[in-house]
């Protein structure tokens, strides 16, 4: 593989005669996702090829944005393992639908994050996190919409990418986002009217 300088590779891939940079290219981010994708079961060399297409595809489009703070195959093999990583999640989910976490407007079973999980609470700490979590819960169901409430089951609860969740929910991220966020300034509002704060739901979880 012949190297370049980043001046080169950019000159490379715009010109007229640019496949062999291509194909550099493309043979260059193949090696890189095979070595950060090595743990990951069942990964074939069609799914190598698969993501590095999809990620030059990508990088062409932002040539323009490339600034040479790096090396540029370091700033592609980045946006090539950024790529596979979410199609990776995408798949995950693939036959996961909304409802099979615990139902659009259910919120049976436990909802606390799993950042705020304590491995081994006290008695006296699990009824007070028992407490509040049913009290949010309550809360929520109370004083969220349905699709607000269905997309927190899925994103909080679920742990399902925005990006799948927007598509389920025929909607788009910036969309999911203003959602969530006025799903979330809702229910600070009730909780700090019930005289409960998200610093004392924290601080119950050792946060």
């Amino acid at each position: 593989m012949i190297e370049r300088t980043n001046q080169e590779w950019l000159a490379a891939l715009r010109g007229p005669e640019c496949d062999k940079a291509l194909a550099d290219l493309r043979a260059l981010l193949v090696r890189g996702l095979r070595y950060a994708l090595a743990g990951h079961a069942g990964m074939t060399e069609a799914d190598l090829e698969d993501f590095a297409q999809e990620a030059m595809l990508k990088i062409l489009a932002g040539l323009d944005s490339f600034r040479g703070e790096s090396r540029f195959t370091t700033w592609a093999q980045k946006i090539a393992v950024r790529v596979a990583f979410t199609e990776l999640r995408r798949l995950r989910w693939k036959d996961v639908s909304l409802e099979d976490l615990a139902g659009p407007y259910h919120f049976e079973g436990d909802l606390t994050p799993a950042v705020l999980a304590d491995p081994a609470p006290s008695p006296e700490q699990r009824v007070t996190q028992q407490m509040l979590l049913a009290t949010v819960q309550r809360l929520i169901a109370e004083e969220l919409t349905e699709r607000q409430c269905q997309a927190m089951t899925a994103v909080i609860k679920g742990g399902m990418p925005l990006e799948e969740v927007a598509r389920r929910m025929g909607t788009n991220r910036n969309a999911l986002y203003k959602l969530l966020h006025d799903a979330r300034q809702r229910l600070k509002k009730r909780m700090m009217a019930e005289g409960l704060s998200p610093q004392d739901v924290l601080a119950a979880f050792g946060s």
